[in-house]
């Protein structure tokens, strides 16, 4: 985590970080990538309803004009390539566009282009139906849509795509170019936090006539990149070219997690999701996955490089299953002014950044401490603006040296702890937020007692409830929790009074909704299935619940628990809690 990790700007003026997402059918409800995400750094998931007729109560105020700080954080259009030039190939359905005004390195992305050409029979078209849950009624789905985004083949029968054209999917297709037959697939693998999915298929017919793509090294700058997939606009597979304008840390707006990013000028559209980005010699070196959409900028374009494809597929085939990237559990701050180095007594030569704060969940814990400085990180200096070398002439954070992990792993820190120097062993292990980010496909958590329906807070649900601009639109105290809260166990969650069906039990409690509880009969609420098991087991004269903002809730435990049977019935609620409180 950065020192900016907890903080936001003011927001991006028309500025929306998107996606490339899957582009919606004749039935679907909208593109995968045109509600899938939104311009939080925090998270996105899913497309929740309509943020106007489910805004309930009012954060931060709307405010414009400067760029989100994650989102937005240095990006600049790319150097000046308006030109525009359509070459068609032989096949008729390719079209590759050529983003520059210089015809020399026009006629260099069109040679990349022509390279890519022989692998382009390994890239699908990914055809995904989704049910998405509906956390307004955590006891029933949404109506489900259709889409489609992009994909393609490599070794061992497996198919890799975004995570977000497969989320939520009940079933998923794939088609082969120039092939009229689509084949069912199996959902192997989906990594929320890098936005990689693993699909296979079965049918042997499949896998008949294809080579797998080839993975490359990371390109550098300037390098030429073919985007290759099945965008908006038409059925047949589309080309894009251009040039890594970019190659830095950004923020995956899937689950907002900071890892390595290449930036592009290739036009990147819905449906292009997943789709592979090759190089000048017809080899793989990423995955598109998001694109910029701003007034002042053109043609950016985001893709997800083989570092982190490779740190996906190697994490399937060791653990049989996808672990997640590991981070260290602290927040930082950079050392840059002389008088705070001077005052925790670094030596003229000391670089590093002081740690504000640990997660209590992490395992690192039990020995990094707040003031700590750490100076390096397996044995590379840190630099006090937290950046590390990268590569000839380049720096990046250094969370790049975190991501090449796995969970699990050990590293090696060096600190400086008041006037001391002190090497530790730590092990890096996934994040644990008190707000999680996404709830890995699982049906959302509920209880109903009395007609009041108590949920866990998680960042699909702020999005349901408040729409894409949920971190203005939320309660102030729900969004100082998911912006600067702290878990203090594994299990801790957050849990909220939802809404109240209404009914006789509870008149003048009508207008509770998302109101965090604090605790129960005078026990603290841990979470949403110890409050569940609280009030079942509860043999006390009445219930009463101890709101945020000082409220209270007090019912007959015995009126209420008959009570509920008949709201069920009333609302068509199948049960009073979700199944994995029942275990």
């Amino acid at each position: 985590m950065g020192d900016l990790k907890r903080k936001r700007g003011r927001k991006p003026k028309n500025a929306v970080t998107d996606s490339g997402g899957g582009s919606a059918g004749t039935s679907s409800k909208a593109a995968v990538d045109d509600g899938v995400v939104s311009t939080s750094p925090i998270e996105t998931a899913t497309n929740g309803a309509d943020p106007q007729t489910h805004r309930r109560l009012r954060g931060r105020p709307k405010r414009v004009g400067k760029h989100e700080e994650e989102v937005d954080r240095d990006i600049a259009a790319s150097p000046e390539r308006r030109g525009h030039r359509f070459i068609d190939h032989n096949n008729g359905d390719i079209t590759t566009t050529v983003l520059s005004g210089d015809l020399r390195h026009g006629a260099e992305l069109a040679a990349a282009a022509a390279k890519a050409a022989p692998s382009m029979d390994a890239v699908l078209k990914v055809f995904c139906v989704h049910t998405e849950p509906n956390f307004s009624l955590p006891w029933q789905r949404k109506r489900q849509y259709s889409s489609s985004s992009s994909g393609f083949i490599i070794g061992g029968r497996r198919v890799l795509t975004n995570a977000h054209s497969v989320e939520h999917h009940t079933q998923v297709k794939l088609k082969k170019r120039g092939s009229d037959t689509k084949y069912l697939a199996t959902v192997l693998s989906i990594g929320t936090e890098c936005d990689i999915a693993m699909l296979t298929v079965n049918d042997d017919e499949f896998w008949e006539g294809v080579s797998p793509l080839e993975f490359g090294d990371l390109p550098a700058l300037q390098d030429a990149v073919t985007v290759v997939g099945y965008p908006i606009g038409g059925d047949t597979i589309s080309v894009t070219s251009g040039v890594v304008s970019r190659i830095e840390i950004l923020s995956y707006v899937h689950v907002s997690t900071e890892l390595l990013g290449l930036q592009i000028d290739a036009a990147i559209n819905s449906g292009n999701s997943g789709g592979p980005a090759f190089n000048d010699k017809g080899k793989c070196v990423g995955i598109a996955f998001q694109s910029l959409k701003h007034e002042d900028a053109e043609n950016i374009g985001y893709v997800i490089p083989t570092p982190v494809i490779m740190h996906f597929i190697q994490d399937y085939e060791k653990n049989g299953a996808y672990t997640g990237f590991p981070i260290i559990g602290i927040e930082w701050q950079k050392m840059e002014n002389p008088d705070l180095r001077l005052s925790v007594g670094m030596a003229h030569n000391q670089k590093g950044v002081r740690i504000r704060r640990v997660e209590p969940t992490a395992p690192e814990s039990n020995v990094l401490k707040p003031s700590d400085v750490i100076l390096s990180f397996d044995g590379v200096d840190i630099a006090n603006d937290g950046t590390v070398p990268f590569r000839h002439g380049e720096r990046i954070g250094f969370s790049y040296l975190v991501s090449q992990k796995y969970t699990g792993d050990d590293a090696r820190v060096k600190v400086l702890r008041k006037y001391k120097i002190l090497e530790f062993k730590i092990k890096l292990n996934a994040h644990k937020r008190l707000i999680p980010a996404h709830i890995k496909g699982k049906p959302p958590p509920y209880y109903i007692v009395g007609g009041f329906v108590f949920s866990a807070v998680s960042v699909p649900y702020l999005r349901s409830e408040y729409g894409k601009d949920y971190e203005f639109d939320a309660p102030v105290k729900l969004l100082d929790k998911l912006l600067h809260a702290m878990a203090q166990s594994i299990d801790e969650q957050l849990v909220v009074v939802s809404q109240v069906l209404v009914a006789d039990i509870n008149i003048g409690y009508e207008e509770l909704v998302n109101t965090q509880v604090i605790s129960f009969n005078g026990k603290p609420v841990k979470n949403l299935k110890s409050l569940a098991n609280m009030v079942e087991a509860c043999k006390e004269e009445y219930l009463k619940f101890d709101l945020d903002y000082n409220q209270i809730v007090v019912l007959q435990t015995k009126n209420a628990k008959a009570a509920t049977s008949d709201i069920l019935a009333m609302h068509c609620i199948p049960s009073a809690m979700s199944d994995d409180l029942k275990s």
